[in-house]
């Protein structure tokens, strides 16, 4: 495999992951900072570390797929030249900066017979894996509301192009966490027919959106309420989900990517358990029951990349899917600039 960046998309996602699926190996990687070249040479000596995209489209012969985890202008052209080589590709989120320039990446690996897939990492969190299995027990009854939130505590801005203000970047929180939240809600409820935003920059100073909350009415009739913001202090419900008959409570957020920045990898001890402290609740009032908590599998991401490659099963993430969550955030976007709910 291929790996575009090594920055945190890089170095701490994709290239351990790849590394930790049986029967994938990092071979080359393109990074052209100094400190990041070491860092990829330090982490995986038989690798290539590469300086730019042309070096290692030269190599497309020797690989197998490519991983494109760089700054998102640069995702639609680089995923478009992989189509290009005949190398199947999985791409960062967000996918693109706009849903048209994301279908136009899809067409094309179709038209070519290319694979394609988008790195939805968060579909294998440890805690939406359990509103999933709740969900599934029927225990809820109807089901007419979702929340979900995901906050942060980032009270200065980072320069780094998440927060400039170039549409072409598709900065601003409602792209980088809001791909997770309505993604997933996405997964859970279906098609959405109406959205509206209240979409805000909050920080002095900043460019693009800082906090935001979406309210999506599904076609099935389920409301998802989605939160996402850089000034949150305090812990709140990561999910809460309603139906007519209990209510699930959800509190913490998935550890796997602390996990991955502290050393540990899939299959060691302790990789993706929550502390059991986060495990959430289920029931009414005083009535209620612990639900513990699923294990976290980033690792069954690469696994079904893996297989897909070997002909034995689809990649883990319809790129379609990608593109619906893309006209959904464009939708609130929208709605939030014009104080107004957006029909879709």
């Amino acid at each position: 495999m291929g790996i575009f960046g090594y920055g945190t998309g890089g170095r701490v996602f994709h290239a351990p992951l790849v590394d930790a699926t049986p029967g994938l190996t990092p071979a080359a990687i393109v990074t052209s900072n100094p400190d990041r070249v070491a860092q990829a040479r330090a982490d995986y000596p038989a690798a290539d570390v590469l300086p730019d995209a042309d070096a290692l489209f030269a190599k497309a012969g020797e690989l197998d797929l490519v991983v494109v985890s760089t700054p998102n202008r640069t995702h639609v052209p680089l995923a478009l030249r992989a189509i290009e080589a005949s190398l199947p590709v999985v791409v960062d989120k967000p996918f693109a900066p706009t849903a048209a320039e994301a279908s136009k990446v899809v067409e094309a690996a179709k038209a070519k017979g290319v694979g394609l897939t988008v790195f939805q990492n968060r579909r294998f969190d440890s805690d939406f894996l359990t509103v999933r299995k709740v969900l599934e027990t029927g225990r809820l009854g109807d089901v007419f509301r979702f929340e979900s939130r995901y906050d942060r505590w980032v009270p200065k801005p980072r320069d780094n192009w998440r927060e400039f203000g170039d549409p072409a970047e598709a900065g601003g929180l409602l792209y980088d966490l809001g791909a997770h939240i309505v993604d997933q809600a996405l997964q859970l409820f279906g098609p959405v027919s109406e959205v509206y935003a209240e979409v805000d920059r909050r920080r002095a100073g900043v460019s693009v959106d800082d906090d935001a909350f979406v309210a999506l009415q599904h076609t099935n009739g389920v409301r998802s309420h989605l939160w996402a913001s850089a000034l949150a202090g305090t812990r709140n419900p990561r999910f809460r989900v309603l139906g007519d008959k209990a209510t699930f409570t959800k509190y913490g957020l998935d550890v796997q990517e602390p996990q991955i920045k502290d050393g540990l990898r899939p299959g060691d001890p302790g990789w993706g358990v929550e502390p059991e402290s986060d495990a959430g609740v289920l029931g009414v009032n005083e009535d209620v029951e612990t639900v513990p908590t699923e294990v976290g599998r980033y690792e069954d991401f690469y696994a079904q990349v893996r297989d897909a490659l070997l002909g034995k099963g689809g990649f883990p993430v319809d790129p379609a899917s990608a593109v619906e969550t893309l006209r959904v955030i464009e939708a609130a976007h929208l709605a939030g600039a014009e104080r107004r709910v957006v029909t879709l």
